[in-house]
């Protein structure tokens, strides 16, 4: 079970690290960049009102990896602090920056060293003092329990071959409180053993994906409650169609740890 969970992480690094690699190139990591779905998501900033994307670098909205909005959803305040899961290459941390301002604080968590070296030199391009990019696995965050006021995730949860861990470690490090808000890829229906096993495909946001029941009901064993899906929209044209897979959302969802 390790070496397939090691496997799974691999497969995902791999295959955002090419994305970075390839930098202007690079296309929402939620398509198959190389086949299905590809020409239909190329460019992720069109989940985000326009409004937000003013001014950021093209670094960072043309490494968009996202499959919503959870920005938006997150009622972000001055002065708190920020935590994002799988940050890439920070549209999202940078998003969350400007609401919390001066005195907030934004912490983007994410595996894939190419990434963060793009995050990184976005950071030292818009001045953003109070954005800090850690490297880990979201299984394991590198964060204090308590400390943080919101989390956000992006299209990363599904990509994870151990969700419960994930939803402990962010109840472990949201203060009382505090409440997450996700936008991710859920499924109807299930996956075959076949495909459960493609890592090139679980790693395009697709087979790693569970139902909405599964992901709410690893929520609320995680301790999260007011657990609730904002919207839930098919997400056939961001991650394409494959033969045999079941139907694909984009979801998205808040809940908070008890106060």
């Amino acid at each position: 079970m390790k070496q397939e969970k090691e496997a799974v992480h691999e497969a995902v690094r791999e295959h955002y690290g090419e994305l970075a690699r390839r930098a202007g190139a690079a296309r929402s990591s939620c398509c198959d960049a190389s086949g299905a779905g590809a020409a239909a998501c190329e460019c992720s900033p069109k989940l985000y009102d326009g409004r937000l994307l003013e001014d950021l670098p093209v670094d960072v909205t043309g490494l968009s990896a996202g499959c919503g909005d959870p920005v938006t959803i997150a009622g972000l305040k001055p002065g708190e602090t920020v935590l994002d899961l799988g940050s890439g290459g920070g549209i999202d941390c940078f998003l969350a920056w400007r609401q919390v301002g001066p005195g907030g604080r934004v912490i983007g968590v994410d595996m894939t060293p190419d990434m963060l070296a793009k995050a990184e030199a976005s950071k030292e391009k818009l001045g953003a003092a109070n954005v800090e990019f850690r490297r880990g696995q979201i299984e394991a965050l590198p964060v204090e329990s308590d400390s943080v006021d919101a989390v956000m995730s992006n299209c990363v949860i599904n990509l994870s071959p151990d969700k419960a861990s994930v939803f402990r470690e962010t109840f472990r490090v949201l203060k009382p409180g505090g409440r997450v808000s996700i936008s991710d890829i859920v499924a109807e229906g299930d996956f075959s053993a076949e495909m459960r096993a493609r890592l090139d495909q679980w790693a395009e946001c697709v087979t790693g994906a569970v139902s909405a029941q599964e992901y709410i009901g690893l929520m609320r064993e995680a301790g999260f409650v007011d657990i609730q899906v904002v919207d839930k929209v098919g997400a056939e044209a961001i991650v394409g169609k494959r033969e045999g897979m079941p139907r694909i959302f984009s979801a998205r969802i808040t809940a908070r740890k008890p106060a």
